[in-house]
Parts: C-alpha cells; structure tokens; sequence
C-alpha cells in the first residue's frame, strides 16, 4: 500500500512523463476549467471516477464523500460542503450532466443499514452517523423488502443511495430548472468492485442496467 513517501515518488514519475508528455494541455487548463460533467462518488479509495472513466484532467468536476450522498437544499447558511460544489458546478461552470455514482461493499451504506453509529461521538464515528442519517427512509425501505443483513440487502443499499441522491439533487430550485429546460441530465451510476462493471440506473424502469 501507498504511503507518503510512494506517493511523492508517483508525483516524480508524473512531473517526468504525464506533465511534460502533456504540457500543452496543463497550460491551457492553467487558464480555467471547462467540464461538461460532474460526478457525486463515494471517498472510497478504491472507486477513483478519473480512473473508472479513463478520462483526462479538466474533463470532469468531481466530488467525492461518504456513501456519494448529496443531501437536500437546505439554505441554512451554514457550511455545505457538496451544497457549494454542486452550485459550483451546475451554476458557474454550466455542467451538463451530474452522475451520482455508488459502488460495492461501501462501508457508509454498510454503517447507515445496520445502524453502525448510532449514538456516536464526533471522533468516534458521531459526524459518520450525522451524515448517512440521510439514507434513514432508503433503510426502512431496504429492511422492508429483505430479511436480515444479506448481502441482497446491503446491495440494495448501495442502490439507494444513488435514487436518495438524484431526488436530493431535484430539491435544488437551479439543478431543478435546468433539468426542466433540458439543459441538465441528471444520471445515476452503479460501480460494481468484484468485477468491475458499470451499471446505469434507468429511471423509468427504476432498475440498474450494465453499461
């Protein structure tokens, strides 16, 4: 596993053959961004969007968090993390797609389905069980349809957390408008680890698909 000194070592080998091989192009972003999607994951190390998707820097606005939840619009004034990403996003960079995308064995839907937290410290695993408390009503719903902590269920989990997420994001009166006027999609995704497949949600059948 990587520590910090392996991780400067992969700095070097980028600075002697990504960044020089591609310098022309790091120039040009050094003048702004410009993507056309943004993508809500999971912090999970093991699910990195740029490396699922094969893309290149500057192509896509990634935010990363516990369980890829975006919670719902809640102008509060208070500090919101994702809230300010997404307006980011969708409203200075114009993005034209947002992908909520969730993946295998996440611990956050793991901890949010069995109660993990509950009850917990800041420290402790308090700010985790403040944060996954936003897929309470996807748990009942999970709990509803199977018995005990299968691994049926902790899949189902995983799946809600990307439906909780887009209908969040519809919360938002700007990521709402646009995707009225069509200037928005709004896509969910589903990144199996074990074999390494991506699945797509079809909201209309409400069932995930392979890509």
């Amino acid at each position: 596993m990587a520590d910090f000194n392996a991780l400067i070592e992969g700095y070097r080998r980028f600075r002697a053959n990504g960044w020089a091989q591609e310098r022309e192009r790091w120039e040009e972003l050094a003048s702004g961004q410009s993507p056309k999607v943004m993508v809500v994951a999971c912090s999970d190390s093991r699910v990195d969007p740029v490396r699922i998707f094969d893309s290149n820097p500057g192509e896509i606005f990634v935010v990363r968090n516990v369980a890829n939840l975006v919670p719902p619009y809640e102008p509060d004034m208070h500090h919101h993390g994702v809230s300010a990403a997404l307006e980011f996003a969708v409203s200075q960079l114009r993005v034209e797609e947002v992908i909520v995308m969730g993946h295998g064995a996440c611990g956050g839907c793991a901890a949010a389905l069995t109660d993990q937290f509950v009850g917990a410290e800041p420290g402790e695993g308090g700010f985790i069980a403040r944060w996954i408390d936003l897929l309470d009503p996807a748990r009942e719903r999970v709990l509803a349809r199977h018995e005990g902590f299968t691994p049926e269920a902790f899949r189902d989990m995983e799946l809600e957390s990307v439906r909780v997420s887009l209908g969040n994001l519809r919360t938002f009166p700007w990521v709402a408008d646009r995707e009225a006027e069509g200037a928005l999609k709004l896509r969910g995704a589903f990144f199996a680890i074990a074999d390494g497949v991506l699945h797509l949600l079809d909201e209309a059948e409400g069932a995930f698909r392979p890509a």
